[in-house]
């Protein structure tokens, strides 16, 4: 199929603060629980990352010749108010003021996502995170503040990245969570307060501005592994606990019956308090923003008895053997891609955004181009299998942003997991130059692009 996309079809870069501006220790900025995190042998630490910071108008240029024009990039909580929940500093907002600029400048359409894990040190040291609702408050004085500073140029918002992890055992890693048990009551109630710190700013940005916001989720599509009932009834309530339950509230402020009716039976103490029902009711999502990698397959005869579904992909995935898989173990699925955009659509009738896709190779640069593939197939078979959702199966999609396209440290902070199309000259220890250097998929996308996502076909 060559049909082209939309005229206003976005194209774009999707990135987080802690993975590509550096200066960690400058401008004003106060400690993110990121900045104490130490190098492992097979991670860096998070104080240079490409020093974005300093090198922002060189990988602004590479974008747009590439025809980029859209970047989803994060604002830093700390480096705007560096305990979190104090003054806020002008000297961090002033950088991202020049940042918006210099990306309209160039015809990029700035988005911007509040948060990617890196909470503030003193709210986690202090409140222990989203386990405190004066985190919460904290986020949506933050979050407001932002959209009144910045939303005279910035019309899109995504309050926090890939949401769903905050309902999963992850949720105690990126929550600002440094205490206790891991409970479940904890997991469900650093879920909720997640959720009404995105209502919060949400609702703010529907009732006082003309820009628009969604949320997003970290979407794996996940499969039986086999016809065993149970295999099937698994797959199905991952779907429900950790997609549906929020797609719920992202369009209709609820959450699901079906969710709900677990945590009573359950008797999980999830701090639903009586007024939150009024927040709540408000969301509403003007798309759906997701990310995309890879599929899973889930074998309930691994999962212990007792698991809450939450739970069940920690113990329970199994490999598919129709797909590939990628060196670091993720299974590459561009079918269920398309399958993602197209049942979320039927249901909830909201245009879809996929902001994240791609795929993590260890490479080396040897002073010639990169010959990158693998990752222009990868791309390929992903936007193809997007442009089917659009064409054969009627889904209103906004735009396709890859996942750090000029290289980044992964989430673990590993160099070596690189994602981009543009190569940078440092390794997990030794910064080098950071020399920004396209690979071959770098011409390839520039292509597609120019071409409206026309012709996927090979560089002649």
């Amino acid at each position: 199929m060559t049909d082209k996309l939309p005229k206003n079809f976005f194209w774009g870069n999707s990135t987080s603060s802690m993975q590509t501006e550096g200066a960690w220790n400058i401008g004003g900025k106060g400690k993110s629980v990121y900045d104490i995190r130490p190098a492992t042998k097979d991670a860096s630490d998070w104080h240079d990352a490409i020093d974005e910071y300093h090198c922002y108008d060189e990988d602004f240029d590479l974008m747009a010749k590439q025809g980029m024009n859209c970047y989803r990039f994060q604002i830093s909580w700390s480096r705007v108010n560096p305990l979190g929940d104090g003054e806020f500093n002008e000297e961090g907002i002033e950088f991202y003021n020049k940042l918006i600029d210099a990306l309209l400048a160039r015809n990029i359409t700035p988005m911007i996502c509040l948060y990617h894990f890196d909470m503030p040190l003193h709210l986690a040291e202090e409140y222990n995170g989203f386990l405190s609702r004066h985190v919460v408050d904290a986020f949506v004085r933050y979050g407001t503040e932002m959209v009144k500073r910045f939303g005279d140029r910035v019309k899109y918002w995504v309050t926090f990245n890939e949401q769903n992890l905050y309902h999963m055992s992850e949720a105690f890693r990126i929550a600002g969570y440094l205490k206790g048990d891991k409970t479940d009551d904890e997991l469900y109630q650093i879920s909720h307060h997640v959720m009404l710190a995105h209502a919060g700013v949400a609702n703010y940005v529907h009732e006082e501005t003309d820009c628009k916001i969604g949320g997003m989720l970290a979407y794996s599509e996940v499969y039986p592994a086999s016809p065993n009932p149970k295999d099937i009834l698994y797959a199905r309530q991952i779907n429900e606990f950790l997609n549906r339950d929020l797609l719920d509230v992202f369009v209709y402020g609820r959450y699901s019956n079906e969710v709900m009716t677990y945590v009573k039976n359950h008797h999980i103490d999830m701090d639903y308090q009586a007024d939150d029902d009024k927040t709540l009711i408000k969301v509403t999502s003007d798309f759906i923003a997701f990310s995309y990698y890879r599929s899973d397959t889930i074998s309930a005869e691994q999962v212990p008895e007792g698991t809450i579904p939450n739970y069940y992909l920690d113990q329970g995935v199994k490999k598919n053997p129709y797909l590939e898989i990628s060196e670091f173990g993720w299974q590459i699925d561009p079918l269920g891609s398309r399958d993602i955009l197209t049942k979320v659509y039927n249901e909830y009738n909201v245009p879809m955004f996929p902001i994240e896709n791609g795929i993590g190779v260890r490479e080396d640069f040897d002073g010639s181009e990169i010959q990158d593939d693998y990752r222009i197939k990868y791309h390929r078979d992903h936007i193809q299998a997007m442009k089917d959702a659009i064409f054969e199966d009627g889904v209103e999609v906004l735009g396709y942003l890859g996942w750090g396209l000029i290289d980044i440290p992964s989430s673990s902070g590993n160099m070596d997991k690189r994602y981009g199309t543009v190569y940078v000259n440092r390794t997990n220890h030794d910064l080098k130059d950071m020399k920004r250097i396209p690979k071959k998929s770098y011409w390839w996308l520039k292509h597609v692009i120019e071409t409206n996502g026309g012709d996927l076909s090979d560089l002649k």
